[in-house]
């Protein structure tokens, strides 16, 4: 009894520091010194969280000297910043190379999100 005890309490405690997987983000891959990174961040990147396309595909940011994370695969190298990459279920399922301005990238994202996942946009 006293084992189940302390099984349920690890598993708790495992469980509260754990991150929970997020099925679907958007990795931005950027690099120090990047121009179109740092406007990106400073146009798009403050509402981002709060649109139904960052709700439903949180931002993560990485810096291309640091590599592909362990937890993702992607489909082919980055060569470019700002890549941006749609992830599902740990995997690339599509990518926007290069920031090309705020207008083509909202409506690049929403198109790319609607053909790669079961996001269902304002259009």
């Amino acid at each position: 009894m006293f084992y189940r005890a302390i099984l349920a309490l690890t598993l708790l405690m495992s469980l509260a520091v754990t991150r929970p997987a997020q099925a679907t983000e958007l990795v931005m891959v950027e690099e120090q010194g990047c121009y179109y990174c740092i406007t990106w961040k400073n146009v798009v990147g403050p509402i981002y969280p709060k649109t139904p396309e960052g709700v439903f595909a949180p931002l993560r940011m990485i810096d291309i000297d640091d590599g592909v994370p362990t937890d993702l695969t992607f489909a082919r190298k980055v060569v470019y910043t700002p890549t941006f990459i749609l992830i599902d279920q740990g995997r690339e399922v599509g990518r926007i190379e290069g920031y090309p301005g705020e207008d083509f990238f909202w409506g690049l994202l929403e198109m790319m999100l609607e053909a790669k996942t079961d996001y269902q946009g304002t259009g």
